[in-house]
């Protein structure tokens, strides 16, 4: 079986996000949920006083992987630039954390939410990396 790297993306995997940090320091890497539907833009949010988004803002770019642990060991890491960012809107919020919680707690999850603070980040990948071992 060979991997479908954009279908596997699109599934609900916890992802880890790496962006290029100051110099002497290695890339900041942090886990994150994101969205992401076949031929479409990798989204993540996150705080906007973070230090994940301020580096992700400098850098204009940045690095996420997905991966399945469990037989068979896949992943697919996909990297390029932020084509745009935003404040994060609630249908942004509700169609991210709507992968990785019950569809009866995102509507609860949304509005306790202090969306004022997140902001949305978009990026085109570029660059793919992949692998699955289960066709070895």
């Amino acid at each position: 079986m060979v991997l479908d790297r954009e279908s596997f993306l699109a599934e609900p995997h916890i992802g880890a996000l790496a962006v290029q940090d100051e110099e002497g320091r290695g890339p900041l890497a942090v886990p994150v949920w994101y969205h992401y539907t076949p031929g479409g833009e990798v989204a993540f949010l996150t705080d906007g006083d973070s230090r994940k988004a301020q580096l992700v803002a400098k850098a204009g770019r940045f690095t996420l992987l997905a991966q399945r642990t469990i037989p068979t060991y896949r992943y697919v890491s996909v990297e390029g630039p932020v084509i745009s960012s935003n404040p994060t809107t609630p249908e942004e919020m509700a169609k991210i954390v709507g992968r990785y919680m019950h569809e009866d707690a995102v509507d609860g999850y949304v509005a306790q939410s202090n969306l004022s603070v997140l902001v949305t980040f978009h990026m085109r990948p570029e660059r793919w990396l992949s692998a699955d071992l289960g066709t070895i």
